[in-house]
């Protein structure tokens, strides 16, 4: 099982954590949401939990805790611009449908 984060995530990650002055990195996580059954969920960790499965690339850690995994195996953490927006991308392969305006996915 593995999370994966690209340089430009990693990048924007890393400023957010040096402006906020703490942390061990970034927790990726899923709940249930919106009309497709799952949405993600990318909070700051400031300590971990004995259960937490931990990723790192570009200088950052990933955390997920094990049931998230099973959801997001393989996916790829990313950060897009285009145009006036930005954000982060998920890149999971597991998705086998999103709702329309992709807030939500279903495996």
């Amino acid at each position: 099982m593995a999370i994966t984060i690209t340089e430009a995530a990693a990048r924007h990650v890393q400023k957010f954590l040096t402006n906020r002055g703490k942390g061990v990195g970034i927790r990726l996580g899923v709940k249930p949401s919106g009309c497709s059954g799952m949405s993600y969920v990318l909070e700051f960790v400031d300590e971990m939990q004995p259960e937490d499965q931990v990723f790192e690339g570009h200088g950052v850690k990933v955390i997920i805790d094990p049931k998230s995994l099973l959801y997001l195996d393989g996916t790829e953490l990313d950060f897009t611009r285009e145009g006036l927006n930005e954000g982060f991308r998920f890149n999971n392969p597991n998705v086998k449908d999103a709702c329309g305006c992709g807030e939500s996915f279903n495996v």
